[in-house]
This record gives C-alpha cells, structure tokens and sequence, in this order.
C-alpha cells in the first residue's frame, strides 16, 4: 500500500465503499439509547470508520486516536481559565473522540476484526473518561476561581455516579451474559424514538456540546448540574430494575460464577 493510499487521500472508492457497506454492518440500535449517540453520534462515526478503513486504520488505532482527541479536550479544562474559546475547543475535542469511539466499533464489524483485547481496551478508554472529565472540571474550577467551593461538590458527585453507572452497566451485561440472556427484553423490540429523546440528558454526547456555554459558568454549571441530577436518577432507577431482573434469572452453572473467578487480594476486601 502506498504511503498516498495509506493516509486515504486519492482512496475515495474505498471510502464510499467501506460507507455503503458499513450501512449494514451496523449493531442493532437499544430501544434505550440516547438520541444524539443513536441519531448524530452513531452516523457520524460511520464516516469516520469509513475514513479509517481506506487509510488501513485498525480498530485500535481508531480508538487510540479517540482517546487523544477525548484527553486533549479534558486536559485543555485543566489548563485553561472558562471561556468561550476554550468551551468551543473542548466541545469539538470531545465530540470527536465520542464519534471516533463510535468509528472503532463499526470498523471492526466492517472488517470482520473484533476482538476481546480491542473490546477491552475501548472500555478502558470509557471507563478512564468517564471518572477524568468531572475530574478535571473539578481541577479547571477550583484553580481558576471560577465558582464557589460548595458547587465543586456537582462535579465531584458526577464522578461517582458516572463510575457507578458505568460499572453497573457494564457488571449486568456480563451476567446476562453468563446466564444465556444476551440482552434485556427492552432491547428485543423495536427500538423507541421517544425513549432516544427522554433519556438525551444522560447522553455522553450531549454533555460534550454542552461545553459551548463554558465561557457563562453559572450557565454551563446550572445546565450541568441538571445533566448530574438526571443522571443520578437514571442510575436509581436502572438500578433496581437490573436488581428485579437480575433476581429472576437462573444461577450460573457450577463453576462460572464471577466471584469465584476473581482472585481475593489485599485490594480486593472479601474476594468480591
């Protein structure tokens, strides 16, 4: 492969190619999930994962390069006084390492290339942006002088809920899993439009524009504790529903129970 056809410039029958067929190799779409991600998020990382193909981008490359442009975004909060310019920069960052992270999924689907080490380290990146954004909105805040000290408790709380949930959700799925249940049954029908637009205050994509007002603090933090507030709701909820599910399914088969598969350590109280 040429060093021209390596970059995707001059590939543009690949490009189109890859775009026609990633319009059917796509994941069947959660009657949950949040309008931006399903609607705008989802079909700009095709384009993305169209690009990537033609360049000769692998999945994980796809997903190193969104987490640059994702920790580029959160490191830019830490670094820099709230303004306008610095809003818009950190919204179009994280915007794009959320589409990228979009991209890298569809691109090993396209390319039949998935595995359980691409599968891994794409969570690793969500789970680090996860805990890091609030984080560092906590760090930008606090060393700038940009709101009272009371109002850092939003972004810190964030922090929590966003790791909770993140962990919640990933914990049920592998449980379903190991008991056969592949999705919930929410997941089975089709998927609901008005749903998409209910839960649009936790998607992840949402929060990302979100940071165009961060040039009006207490316009960004009133909107943004709004975001947290939905959230915390969502999680309680989700959270005994996937209890009262949970609770329903059959035991694991003799052997494969996830507390007997982790090894007790002294950072791991109770080999939990």
């Amino acid at each position: 492969m040429s060093v021209k056809a390596a970059s995707g410039v001059g590939n543009f029958p690949a490009f189109r190619s890859a775009l026609v067929r990633l319009g059917g190799a796509q994941k069947k779409a959660a009657r949950s999930a949040p309008a931006y991600s399903r609607y705008v998020n989802r079909r700009v990382g095709r384009y993305f994962a169209a690009m990537a193909y033609a360049a000769g981008l692998t999945p994980n490359a796809v997903t190193g390069i969104s987490a640059l442009f994702t920790f580029a975004g959160i490191a830019l909060l830490i670094l820099f006084p709230p303004s306008l310019w610095l809003g818009v920069a950190v919204a179009l960052l994280l915007a794009t390492g959320y589409a990228l992270d979009s991209a890298d999924g569809q691109l090993a689907r396209l390319t039949r290339s998935g595995s359980p080490a691409g599968e891994w380290l794409d969570h690793i990146v969500d789970s680090i942006k996860t805990s890091l954004l609030p984080l560092a909105l906590v760090v930008g805040l606090y060393r700038f002088d940009a709101v009272p000290l009371p109002v850092l408790l939003v972004p810190l709380s964030a922090a929590v809920i966003c790791a909770v949930l993140f962990f919640s959700m990933i914990l049920t799925e592998q449980l379903r899993r190991q008991r056969g249940v592949e999705s919930s049954a929410d997941d089975s029908r089709r998927p609901s439009w008005v749903r998409s637009v209910m839960v649009v205050p936790m998607d992840y994509g949402l929060l990302c524009w979100v940071f165009v007002l961060y040039g009006a603090v207490p316009v960004f933090m009133t909107v943004y504790t709004v975001i947290v507030a939905a959230t915390a709701a969502f999680l309680v909820l989700a959270s005994v529903k996937w209890f009262r599910e949970l609770s329903v399914l059959p035991d694991a088969p003799r052997g494969k129970h996830l507390r007997e598969t982790v090894p007790e350590t002294p950072s791991d109280p109770g080999g939990q």
